[in-house]
């Protein structure tokens, strides 16, 4: 029999992915946010308890730096409570979690790509919530695998692919912060590798509930950059671009692109309400070493969105 997989988010980045993945390994509950309000808690343990499933998928999150400095309140709710919430539910029912954080817990201030035991540090309210979130389902005790990722992107939703593009459509110049350094992630990568290890771990169902499986991963593209090399590499993908790509041809509304300059500039110059850590490329050697998972260079995730409207369904989970 098929386990039941509880689903958050189906409408975000990673969780539209999933949701094409995901049903090769049981029989999915989706949920969007209109149908999973994780900001109160009698939502979140009534879906639970009605659907009983053997594995949640947590992909949803309040992921708006900026926004998250003036609507901590909420950032909380949804980062924080909901996560533990979730955890203590599904404990009752002998479930396991699977819960996406982020590369900013950490406050940028290490040269060298990030290890999961470094000290975290989080400068941002967003990055405090996820941390706490963490730790939430950290101490519930429960099997749990928490996977960190950074600079997500998708063909879809609202992130930093798709507003260079439509920017470059309304402008002549770009200013882009030069000084901040991570790993540009693409979503469905996020969703191929989680479900090539859910594959692994329902193969021996003691594998998964096994406490020596559970703990907290880093989940990211290989290499780095920064925001200003990312951006002219988005730009420079786009120009070559197929014109049959119906995500590129809604994101920059079927208008050519105007940007001709593309200019570096500090993160103080840039002036974002949020701080961000100058450094957060995350180590994914825990993650290779215990599954046997790589995630591609960035460069080769940005060109995949290039070649193909539908990534992670032609790729399969492997």
């Amino acid at each position: 029999m098929k386990p039941i997989i509880l689903l958050t988010g189906k409408n975000g980045q990673v969780g539209g992915e999933l949701l094409h993945l995901l049903p090769q390994l049981g029989e999915v509950v989706a949920l969007s946010r209109d149908q999973l309000d994780l900001s109160n808690p009698s939502d979140i343990r009534r879906s639970i308890r009605e659907v009983r499933p053997k594995i949640i998928v947590n992909a949803a999150a309040y992921t708006s730096d900026d926004q998250a400095e003036t609507g901590e309140t909420t950032a909380r709710a949804v980062n924080t409570e909901a996560p533990g919430l979730m955890a203590q539910e599904a404990k009752k029912i002998g479930a396991a979690l699977v819960h996406y954080s982020t590369d900013y817990v950490f406050d940028g201030t290490k040269k060298a790509p990030y290890d999961e035991t470094d000290s975290v540090n989080p400068i941002n309210i967003y990055g405090k919530t996820k941390l706490t979130g963490e730790d939430a389902i950290r101490n519930s005790g429960l099997p749990h695998l928490i996977f960190r990722t950074s600079w997500v992107y998708a063909t879809r939703g609202r992130n930093f692919l798709l507003t260079i593009l439509r920017l470059a459509t309304e402008r002549e110049e770009l200013r882009i912060v030069s000084d901040q350094v991570g790993a540009p992630t693409c979503a469905s990568e996020v969703a191929v590798a989680t479900t090539k290890i859910l594959t692994r771990l329902l193969r021996n169902d003691g594998g998964f509930l096994s406490l020596e499986i559970s703990g907290t991963y880093h989940m990211s593209a290989a290499g780095q950059t920064t925001w200003y090399d990312f951006a002219k590499a988005i730009l420079e993908k786009a120009e070559a671009g197929s014109s049959s790509l119906e995500w590129l041809a809604r994101a920059t509304q079927g208008r050519r692109l105007m940007a001709l300059r593309v200019i570096p500039v500090s993160t103080k110059e840039f002036g974002s309400p949020a701080p961000r850590p100058a450094y957060s490329v995350l180590s994914n050697s825990r993650l290779n070493q215990t599954f046997g998972v790589a995630l591609p260079n960035w460069h080769d995730q940005l060109q995949s969105c290039f070649v193909s409207d539908t990534i992670a369904a032609q790729r399969g989970a492997g």
